[in-house]
């Protein structure tokens, strides 16, 4: 089970740093359970610093396709390597819908990282009016099939999965433990078909629509749902500590 927080543009580096003390200390005995922390570039040392030799891991938020070039303001694998990351976040819904990542462009940024021996927390998820119209398993399964083509995994923890319902983000709503069981299966089986069973089963497909303490037990009991990936919640590390209590308590 993997418990992931996307931090987004929040935090300074104080605030960073305080954080990831927090949550080094809220991981400290977290058996059975990976912990992933995703700060801000600018604030990604900082917070290594203050995780580095825990069982806490450091991840980027996105990353650029070119190993490096005149692309002002971008981020490369090997800068997130630098500085302590072993995972990157790609395709996440407010990359696609605020800055016009296409699948095309997630599918580049997946083997970029998969190259760079990152590994690529792959965001897939339909919007209200996808599942309002009944579609949100022929998106998911577009989303899948264009960022993963001609990808080889050797095992199943080379990639992760995070299905966000993008309706449920920011929101304040919250898939049901059903219907976040019912996405991850038909995930679950899209990877089976692509890859092989035994992979499959070994890849982490998280949840990544507003979990919180107070939802995480039930959404993470569900059989197809193997962690989360927590925006609001992972700002504050009590919170975040509480769904990794949750997560350790099923894991045992």
């Amino acid at each position: 089970m993997l418990i992931a927080g996307n931090w987004k543009m929040n935090t300074d580096l104080p605030s960073a740093r305080a954080l990831a003390a927090g949550v080094r200390e809220s991981a400290a005995d977290a058996e059975g359970v990976e912990v992933l922390v995703c700060p801000p570039f600018v604030l990604l040392d900082g917070v290594y610093q203050i995780l580095q030799g825990s069982n806490v891991k450091v991840g980027g938020q996105t990353l650029h396709p070119e190993d490096e070039g005149a692309f002002t303001g971008e981020v490369s694998a090997q800068m997130l390597r630098s500085v302590g990351c072993s995972h990157v976040i790609v395709g996440h819904s407010e990359r696609r819908a605020l800055f016009g990542e296409t699948d095309e462009d997630v599918h580049a940024r997946v083997r970029q990282a998969l190259d760079n021996d990152l590994v690529p927390v792959l965001c897939v998820g339909e919007t209200l009016d996808q599942r309002r119209g009944g579609t949100q398993q022929k998106v998911v399964a577009e989303q899948l099939e264009k960022a993963l083509e001609g990808a080889e995994l050797a095992s199943g923890s080379d990639i992760v999965v995070a299905y966000e319902p993008v309706w449920a983000i920011g929101t304040g709503e919250t898939a049901t433990p059903e219907q976040a069981q019912s996405m991850h299966a038909f995930a679950r089986k899209w990877l089976k078909d692509r890859f092989t069973d035994e992979l499959a089963a070994d890849i982490c497909i998280l949840y990544g629509g507003s979990m919180k303490p107070h939802n995480a037990e039930e959404l993470l009991s569900q059989d197809d749902v193997d962690g989360g990936l927590i925006g609001g919640a992972s700002l504050k590390a009590s919170d975040f500590g509480a769904i990794i209590e949750h997560a350790v308590h099923l894991a045992g």
